[in-house]
């Protein structure tokens, strides 16, 4: 389990799957679902495997949830906003062409 170093008073809410998770001010998404114990956020398009942050840095695509609607967000690279509907992400996601 992640824990804090220092606690901040300045939280941010947002709901993950329909519950609430409560970051502190300036967490990316990942950051955030990680401290909240969320061990699945994506599964993989090929067995279906479960996935969750590997590298915090954008590079490993692990970390793929759907933000407000939207597939394949990189959730260590999004600071997390109140009111943000995040869930997890299933395969390869889909995204509307505009």
């Amino acid at each position: 389990m992640f824990t804090r170093l220092q606690p901040s008073a300045n939280a941010v809410e947002f709901t993950f799957e329909g519950e609430l998770v409560s970051a502190t001010e300036g967490d990316t998404v990942a950051a955030a679902l990680l401290a909240h114990g969320v061990e699945c956020f994506r599964t993989t398009p090929v067995t279906g495997a479960p996935r969750q942050p590997h590298c915090m840095i954008g590079n490993c695509f692990d970390c793929l949830v759907e933000i407000d609607g939207i597939a394949n967000c990189q959730s260590c690279l999004v600071v997390a906003k109140p009111g943000m509907k995040v869930t997890h992400q299933d395969g390869p996601g889909e995204m509307e062409l505009l």
